[in-house]
């Protein structure tokens, strides 16, 4: 399967990113969420007055965190192909079978796997490290690559 991709890929002149872009998109997306989230939740990090409560606090709002990234990352994907760090880098997420942008439900799945791959050590992007089309896990299930535009 994976060889049917990569002549797929060459026969249209596309190239995989790299994983440094792949990394830096993510530390920009993760930078806009974190802003986004500060935002959104100021006014009750405002009253917080120790460590703990800070803990405490972010803690009982995990789930709103794991929707925020759910959210973000697949409204960007759907819509643009990319996150906004994935724009900046200049590097697009396409299905494989169509070498196009991912449908809604697509993008669905690859953000909520995302989360569980972020969530379990990163285990799910360091197995890109062995797939010879750099496949996260999130990649994976949603059956897309991460591409170069340039």
């Amino acid at each position: 399967m994976s060889q049917n991709i990569i002549d797929k890929l060459q026969r249209e002149n596309i190239t995989l990113a790299p994983f440094k872009k792949r990394a830096l998109a993510y530390a920009i997306d993760e930078l806009l969420l974190s802003m986004l989230f500060l935002i959104i939740y100021w006014d009750m990090l405002e009253v917080v007055k120790s460590y703990e409560e800070t803990v405490m606090m972010t803690s009982n709002l995990l789930v709103q965190i794991f929707a925020l990234k759910v959210v973000y990352q697949a409204f960007f994907t759907w819509y643009y192909g990319a996150s906004i760090g994935k724009i900046v880098m200049k590097i697009v997420c396409v299905d494989t079978d169509l070498l196009d942008k991912p449908n809604f439900k697509i993008s669905i799945i690859r953000a909520l796997m995302r989360v569980v791959s972020e969530n379990v050590f990163f285990l799910g992007c360091i197995w890109a490290f062995s797939n010879p089309l750099l496949q996260t896990w999130h990649d994976k299930f949603a059956k897309t690559v991460v591409i170069d535009v340039y």
